[in-house]
């Protein structure tokens, strides 16, 4: 289903030598799927065959023996990373303010409003080139499938030009049109909501696969995210939730009373918002980048995963509380600062950024999954974690084509 995939499928793919393959089983939370001396067959853009290279079935003997082969000495292999929560579409830059808050200055959400009027004075054309930039830093750090959503423009035309600009590079579009009140609606913040739930919302749903809402003091109410949300729902869009990030809030009861795909940030997490998210199947997406960027407490994934939460982690890439697209970044900076081991945290990055996608066809590398995959400049997964800061994405594939 995902719409950026175009053009002819890959011709037949081995890929041999594999020390250690990452498959991942999405059934279970934490669960890799370990194969040593493995080898990958991709045919069609697809995973035909993956396990021990010595057990290769005789039923795809001659696919295997015309296909291209890649030897990756001994390396690891894992599915690319499933960044399901990015913000790549705007203007300007926030330098300024991340060295504001650097030097102590507290990080609220009223940072945004600067990268809205950046943004629309922005071309399409300087979008679309930086947007195609971050598309290309994504890939090479690993990340094949991403989300994208507005929320820099917040106005009609400004927030449907960004879904537009997004939806050529991922079919995972959000509309975010309920990010911050834009300061012309400052004194009725209720006109605007007005405005997101109708013309806004027209503009934006064809373009859009999902709606979601800052949920947060200084953004929106429980009332008016309700409202929103309800409103792309009833457009037959999917609902996420940016929640709990600044404060413990009613964002995560919210989402999971809407069967949410996921609800992002999770910072503040009380006993009976951990509780509702287990009896759920609402994701609880971490965003390690933020709280690096803004010296905030980390959320504590411990938590949630002892609970029996499903956990997946993402960049947030911004421009302002959180400007990292790397996601094995996030991976390192979970395993030190959350509580996450590395086979959660690996877990979490590709499979559990599926689930918060509601895709079964990336995040692992079984028969039937797109050919999503990362070569690693090392012997196994830990090395992520292991070795933080250092270039470990040696081979990029998607659909069984090297992108990076």
């Amino acid at each position: 289903m995902d719409g950026d995939r175009v053009g002819a499928a890959a011709a037949p793919l081995l890929v041999t030598g594999i020390g250690e393959l990452v498959t991942n089983d999405l059934s279970r939370a934490g669960a890799l799927g370990l194969v040593s001396s493995a080898s990958l067959l991709v045919a069609d853009g697809r995973v035909l065959w993956s396990g021990e290279a010595s057990a290769l079935p005789a039923e795809f003997a001659a696919t295997a023996a015309q296909a291209e082969v890649v030897d990756v000495g001994g390396a690891a292999v894992i599915p690319g990373f499933v960044d399901s929560h990015t913000h790549l579409v705007f203007g300007g830059d926030r330098a300024a303010e991340f060295e504001a808050r650097m030097s102590g200055q507290p990080y609220s959400a009223g940072g945004i409003r600067s990268t809205v009027a950046a943004t629309r004075a922005a071309t399409d054309a300087f979008l679309a080139s930086r947007l195609d930039g971050f598309v290309a830093e994504l890939h090479a750090q690993g990340t094949t499938t991403f989300e994208v959503k507005s929320g820099y423009g917040l106005t009609v035309e400004d927030e449907a030009r960004l879904l537009r600009l997004a939806s050529l590079v991922t079919a995972e579009t959000t509309f975010l049109g309920a990010h911050v009140v834009p300061a012309e609606y400052a004194d009725d913040p209720d006109a605007y909501v007005d405005l997101v739930v109708g013309p806004m919302l027209d503009a934006c749903a064809p373009h859009a696969r999902w709606i979601d809402v800052f949920c947060e003091t200084g953004a929106f109410t429980p009332e008016q995210s309700h409202r929103i949300l309800s409103a792309g729902a009833a457009r037959g869009l999917g609902v996420r939730v940016h929640a709990s990030q600044l404060a413990p809030g009613l964002g995560i009861a919210l989402a999971v009373s809407l069967h949410a795909a996921s609800v992002d940030h999770c910072t503040y997490l009380t006993d009976d918002d951990i509780s509702r998210l287990a009896a759920s199947d609402t994701v609880a997406t971490l965003l390690p980048g933020v709280e690096f960027s803004t010296r905030q407490r980390y959320p504590d994934a411990r938590r949630l995963l002892d609970a029996g939460v499903t956990v997946a982690i993402a960049s947030d890439c911004n421009p302002g509380s959180s400007f990292t697209s790397s996601m094995p970044f996030c991976i390192a900076v979970a395993v030190r600062d959350m509580g996450m081991t590395p086979t959660e945290a690996v877990w979490a990055a590709t499979a559990g950024g599926a689930a918060a996608l509601r895709r079964e066809d990336v995040g692992h590398l079984a028969p039937g999954a797109l050919a999503d995959f990362v070569v690693l400049r090392a012997p196994g997964y830990v090395h992520l974690a292991y070795r933080p800061g250092v270039p470990l994405v040696d081979a990029v594939y998607r659909g069984g084509t090297r992108v990076a």
